[in-house]
């Protein structure tokens, strides 16, 4: 790990945490930053938040679910490069760096961390750098020089970062596999997530105007590229063309909702289009099955809310998934192929006593695994040992 001086001790005062992150929509990264800002102890921790705005497609977490939380706003800070836009955000947090002089600062997502860790050095304070992996883009994403910048940029930026976190050891491999950063040098701590009690079924499916008899099973999440929704309805077709009873239940917008709800109404597709939903319990409670099509994925919280409560997963073998669902034991892990998804549901469909099975022992699994608290004490004792370093 790279030599820190930090401004103060742990002993001394609280430790002062700049929080940057690109955009708070509704996902993993925001439930886990909501999670740390609101559960890390206020005594020992001083934190402030900083973020952009969410797209026009995109949920706002924090406007949804936690409107009182204290968070500064950067309108320029954005996931679309913009040099005007980007050169503002880099200027304003310079200007807070300097003014809170944060004993650490604390990057979310690409560009966040770019902006954040480049800003951290041009302030002149020194601050601890810790930037986070929610996944990465080494994966569907770009190719080529784009790629390849990509990979350049966050090798330089690894060089000048206390600590590297990951949220899975296979993100932590791709990352280090490619030259980004050392094992030295990264951590590797699981999300945290806390779901509410499920509301009643019957009541929900009445509210939603669906059937009480079918088996239900959610995709949720964003309709973008990278999570392969075409995928999902392809495996609702094939399962039509099988007869298979099972409806799927869409929890999720984004760029190619329009053309997911045309495709499913030209093929008249067993899919209900729900749309972001506030409460995912909502959504839990009507649920047999959680599905997951993605190409790139880093440890997804729509699967570990699914274990939480007790629902059994089918997934693509993508990032960190096989350290959330346990093949053959808290659902089911495939390759991409259409038959080999539509076969794993098929399979639970047709057994209800092992989609029983497998939701109770993810239940186990998840409680143990990626609870909020574990997260909060992980990164806590983390915080400590980085302040306590000279």
């Amino acid at each position: 790990m790279a030599e820190i001086t930090p401004s103060i001790s742990a002993e001394s005062a609280p430790i002062k945490v700049l929080r940057i992150i690109t955009r708070m929509n509704i996902g993993g990264p925001a439930v886990q930053v909501s999670g740390l800002m609101q559960g890390m102890d206020k005594t020992v921790f001083i934190q402030e938040l900083v973020t952009g705005r969410c797209l026009e497609n995109e949920v706002d977490y924090l406007e949804s679910k936690l409107p009182n939380l204290k968070v500064t706003r950067i309108e320029t800070l954005s996931r679309r490069i913009s040099v005007f836009s980007d050169i503002s955000t880099l200027l304003f947090l310079i200007k807070k760096i300097r003014k809170f002089k944060p004993d650490i600062i604390h990057t979310h997502l690409a560009k966040a961390g770019v902006i954040g860790r480049v800003a951290s050095l041009l302030s002149g304070h020194k601050s601890i750098r810790i930037h986070t992996y929610h996944g990465h883009l080494l994966t569907g994403y770009f190719t080529g020089f784009k790629l390849s910048l990509l990979i350049f940029v966050e090798k330089s930026l690894a060089k000048v970062t206390h600590l590297l976190v990951a949220v899975g050891e296979k993100v932590k491999r791709d990352l280090i596999e490619v030259g980004i950063g050392s094992r030295a040098k990264f951590s590797v701590v699981n999300p945290g997530v806390q779901i509410q009690p499920l509301p009643d079924r019957q009541k929900v499916l009445t509210k939603l105007d669906l059937d009480q008899e079918i088996i239900y099973c959610a995709f949720i999440g964003r309709l973008t590229k990278i999570k392969r929704p075409d995928r999902m309805l392809e495996v609702a077709s094939e399962l039509k063309n099988r007869n298979t009873k099972i409806h799927f239940i869409v929890a999720g917008g984004g760029e190619l909702l329009a053309e997911c709800k045309n495709i499913a109404l030209k093929q008249k597709l067993p899919v209900t289009f729900l749309g972001w939903q506030q409460d995912i319990e909502e959504v839990l409670a009507i649920s047999d099955l959680v599905l997951l099509t993605s190409d790139n994925e880093g440890t997804p919280i729509a699967l570990i809310q699914a274990g939480l409560a007790g629902i059994a997963s089918v997934s693509t073998n993508v990032g960190s998934i096989a350290e959330v669902v346990v093949n053959n034991q808290t659902g089911l892990i495939t390759d991409f192929s259409v038959k080999s998804i539509a076969d794993a549901l098929e399979k639970l469909v047709s057994n209800s006593q092992l989609r029983k099975q497998y939701g109770q022992a993810a239940s186990q699994f998840c409680l143990g695994k990626f609870h909020t608290e574990i997260m909060i004490s992980n990164y806590s004792k983390l915080y400590k040992q980085l302040i306590s370093k000279k």
